[in-house]
């Protein structure tokens, strides 16, 4: 009997050794990576899980030659997933360590997404102005930066907006080189991300999610004018084309 009952225990033990030993991996938070994601979420961001850097490819994703690596979400479903859940998020953060996070756009937020130069030039600009900007992001790899406003929503005219193709073509940012309006059936990646490449390459936050998120008119002709000068297109680069 105790011969029987000392091999349960023995079994019990290891399992509770095994246990423990995969606790610190599902819940450990690096650099506040989970407090930052509920953050946003708490901000009214809605979140959903995204691929990551990984071998090979450069992208945790099995698809050959991935166009965005690590840039992705994980699921189709992406839209209807997308959630402001805190149990959620949390869930995702700890069964998901490696996972980047998006958030979808056109529900609550969208996202006026420009050039790296031209966005630290109107950033300046705003903020000298005394124009309320809310919360900006600032990316190491392909040299954007992202500012978060209150979104468009849908006008009564569908010719007044600019649906944004989403943003898995990489290789058009050489003909559309200005601003990217992200509204209505499109994403992108919220800090902290992490990005392909040598060293520690990510999306960072310049000014947090517990900025109040602006009138996206407030903060666009700023913008368009920065756009056009940095990409040399007086024009009109800095307008997303019309699908």
């Amino acid at each position: 009997m105790s011969a029987t009952f000392g091999g349960r225990s023995g079994r019990q033990g290891k399992l509770s050794q095994w246990l423990r030993g995969r606790r610190p991996k599902e819940t450990a938070d690096p650099g506040g990576r989970e407090a930052l994601l509920l953050a946003a979420a708490a901000a009214g961001l809605p979140l959903a899980p995204a691929a990551h850097p990984g071998a090979g490819y450069g992208c945790s994703c099995d698809r050959v030659g991935c166009p965005t690596p690590a840039r992705h979400p994980v699921s189709f479903a992406w839209q209807t997933q997308s959630t402001t859940d805190r149990a959620q998020i949390e869930r995702w953060a700890r069964q998901q360590p490696q996972a980047n996070f998006i958030t979808a756009t056109g529900m609550v937020h969208d996202v006026l997404d420009v050039p790296l130069e031209a966005g630290r030039e109107a950033l300046e600009r705003l903020l000298d102005a005394g124009v309320e900007v809310g919360p900006v992001a600032e990316s190491d790899d392909g040299g954007r930066m992202l500012f978060f406003t209150l979104t468009r929503g849908t006008p009564q005219d569908e010719d007044e907006w600019w649906p944004c193709e989403l943003d898995c073509h990489p290789e058009t940012m050489d003909e559309h080189p200005g601003l990217r309006w992200h509204c209505r059936g499109s994403y992108v990646l919220v800090p902290p991300s992490r990005l392909p490449g040598d060293g520690e390459r990510g999306l960072r936050w310049l000014r947090g999610p517990e900025h109040p998120l602006p009138e996206p008119l407030s903060l666009l002709e700023t913008l368009t004018d920065a756009c056009a000068r940095h990409t040399g297109d007086p024009a009109g680069a800095a307008w997303p084309p019309r699908h």
